[in-house]
């Protein structure tokens, strides 16, 4: 029996507690975002950062066997058919912009709450000059070169395979998150350190910064 495509991608609810904690943060902004269930196609440099073990996809509702199969059937749409995840992903990110122009809000996207996929080279923020797209990545390449409208956050691991991907993003002006266990430093890397378990419109526009974030779901232990 064929499975039934999902009938919506994005949560523009708030259901995610990262994205509702984000649309509340700034009043003018509303926040929409897509969480597909992390893989090596979806995370490339997972393993090499050694995040797939401690990954966020247990933080938050993402223990219940609801979310997980909504997540993983989302993931095998985009598997499976692209072109046809691509086409509906579009015609939702239409419809959030409208929303948030009747609304007299500003429209912010998250696609990577919990992958690592560059969007750009599937053209989707392209597409839609009037929304800004939020993201984190592990892929330090990526910095630098997404759309005006794509602001990239790297993410940091200590791993010893992966520091060539930090020092790459240090020669960078985009915010680098570090998750920390216990109290936070007021300087890493060189970098002075904020709090960011706020909002990701304001990390993801914080400068040359250090992010600073505690531990969720598998990542505490």
């Amino acid at each position: 029996m064929q499975k039934r495509r999902p009938k919506k991608l994005l949560d523009t609810s708030g259901g995610n507690t990262k994205i509702k904690k984000t649309s509340g943060s700034l009043a003018e902004y509303r926040y929409a975002g897509l969480s597909l269930m992390p893989n090596d196609i979806f995370c490339p440099a997972r393993w090499l950062a050694q995040c797939a073990e401690p990954c966020l996809e247990s933080a938050g509702c993402g223990v219940f066997s609801n979310v997980i199969a909504g997540r993983q059937a989302k993931s095998d749409y985009f598997l499976k058919d692209q072109a046809g995840f691509l086409d509906q992903l579009h015609r939702e990110l239409d419809n959030f912009e409208r929303l948030c122009d009747r609304q007299g809000v500003k429209g912010a996207v998250r696609l990577n709450v919990l992958s690592d996929i560059q969007w750009e080279k599937l053209g989707v923020p392209q597409a839609h000059p009037g929304l800004l797209f939020v993201d984190y990545t592990k892929l330090s390449v990526r910095l630098g070169k997404t759309p005006a409208n794509y602001h990239l956050m790297f993410s940091y691991s200590g791993a010893a395979e992966y520091q060539k991907h930090v020092k790459r993003a240090l020669k960078t002006d985009a915010p680098i998150s570090v998750v920390f266990r216990g109290e936070m430093p007021a300087e890493f890397l060189g970098r002075p350190v904020i709090d960011g378990d706020q909002s990701d419109l304001v990390n993801v526009m914080a400068g040359p910064v250090i992010v600073g974030l505690i531990a969720k779901g598998k990542a505490k232990k």
